[in-house]
């Protein structure tokens, strides 16, 4: 079933925020029009497993793109720009010198409409202008949340009326424990190359093997067991992701249309400015590649007036 709306609050501009509740009985999803978020995420036996805030003016001060749906561009772009069709696109920086996740008001930070499209589904919908953080093209994108029996099915759709880049993704921090240190999570991810960065975590260009580096998650492997369990990297993914919690035997499996994954363990949290610290949550942020706006030997991230950008990730739960 779908909960009728519960208001949780209106953002400074006055827009009314609402939460929805999809249940059907195997899987309960709390969802907020504000950002797209997945607020809870609450598993047969109950438990939570993503992190999420309480009230509205949490995300607005203390969120870290919690549970989101981050655009137009999911990731960074090297410098703030990109040229398309010969003319180059300045985008606001907000991390270093690079534009991430769509800049300073990207759509996590968007109030989206919403409507429920069936038995636990909900189809949330935004509009995007032109020249919207910098992006060309009027573009309209929806997002629909469906439960399917252990599974939480994310349909991403988007259309525009002029060429422009885009690369949706979910920013949901998983903890399949429901609170603690996820450093001891078991990670697999079914892929063979990953894209090495730079200090400002913007790709190399090189699509690298994983064989023989601390990188290798090809075997299910303790997310603490290398590099002190600080990941944030994109792997060139060929089938699913996966993700045990030992000692309370849940499990998630990641399966995508999308090229990426990012695979970010959340160190760089902080208890300070968030309810959460490092490693209180982990990402599998599917996706286009970081940066593919300026490569051109990347998979495309761009978008046409006629063409339809889609997008489909799974995530299935299980209980040991």
């Amino acid at each position: 079933m779908t909960s009728p709306d519960i208001a949780f609050g209106a953002t400074p501009e006055g827009e009314k925020v609402e939460r929805h509740v999809l249940d059907n009985g195997r899987l309960r999803v709390a969802v907020l029009t504000y950002g797209a978020t997945v607020q809870r995420l609450e598993l047969a036996d109950g438990a939570n497993v993503v992190l999420g805030l309480d009230t509205l003016d949490d995300y607005l001060t203390r969120s870290r793109y919690f549970g989101a749906v981050v655009g137009r561009y999911g990731n960074r772009i090297a410098r703030g720009r990109f040229t398309l069709d010969g003319t180059e696109y300045r985008l606001p920086v907000n991390d270093g010198e690079n534009s991430l996740h769509g800049g300073v008001r990207g759509f996590d930070k968007r109030v989206w409409r919403a409507e429920p499209a069936g038995p636990a589904e909900l189809l949330l919908s935004l509009v995007s202008p032109d020249g919207d953080e910098g992006y060309p093209g009027t573009l309209t994108a929806s997002v629909r949340y469906l439960l399917d029996g252990d599974a939480l099915r994310l349909e991403y759709r988007a259309t525009t009326d002029a060429p422009t880049v885009v690369n949706l993704t979910n920013h949901s921090y998983f903890n399949l424990a429901g609170s603690g240190d996820v450093r001891g999570h078991v990670v697999m991810l079914e892929a063979d190359r990953y894209l090495p960065v730079d200090e400002g975590k913007i790709p190399t260009g090189e699509l690298a093997p994983v064989a023989g580096t601390p990188f290798d998650f090809t075997v299910p492997t303790e997310v603490g067991a290398r590099l002190g369990g600080r990941y944030d990297h994109c792997y060139v993914l060929q089938g699913r992701a996966t993700v045990t919690d030992p000692g309370s035997g849940r499990s998630m499996e990641v399966t995508t249309t999308e090229p990426g994954v990012q695979f970010y363990t959340g160190h760089m949290l902080d208890a300070g400015a968030t309810p959460y610290g490092p490693f209180a949550g982990l990402c599998l942020e599917t996706q286009r590649f970081p940066d593919a706006p300026n490569r051109p030997d990347f998979p495309s991230a761009v978008l046409r007036p006629g063409e339809e950008y889609a997008s489909t990730t799974e995530y299935r739960f299980s209980l040991s």
